[in-house]
């Protein structure tokens, strides 16, 4: 008779555990028109810095020739004068132009981009 006291004051509702479904733990994409997916995708990236420097020439010297330096010494580059400047984002060739003078500072005007195909040649 106490056994069914005790059955009769226990709780009558069953708790059932259950595990997570792959649905409950998935990451929905949100949805977005077809025209704003890839402007908003890309924005995130937009404001982020990169390092733009333009190549004038190259040569190479000797340690002696270096130190024989001095003010108005001139150093000769291999590359022509009037040649393309190449144009470097992040130390990566993408683009070459020519020298133009802008508000009596130095500036480049882009006369060729680097396509594609080059450019991942350049990687590996």
């Amino acid at each position: 008779m106490a056994e069914q006291e005790v059955q009769e004051a226990a709780p009558t509702e069953e708790t059932v555990e259950t595990e997570p479904t792959m649905e409950d733990t998935s990451v929905k994409e949100p949805e977005v028109n077809e025209g704003e997916a890839p402007m908003r995708s890309l924005d995130f990236i937009l404001d982020l810095p990169l390092k733009v420097s333009v190549e004038l020439g190259r040569t190479r010297m000797l340690v002696n020739d270096l130190l024989q330096l001095a003010q108005g010494s001139i150093i000769e580059l291999e590359k022509m004068a009037g040649d393309p400047l190449e144009i470097l984002v992040n130390e990566k060739l993408v683009a070459r132009g020519e020298v133009v003078s802008v508000n009596d500072k130095f500036g480049i005007r882009v006369t060729d981009i680097i396509s594609p195909t080059e450019r991942i040649e350049q990687l590996g």
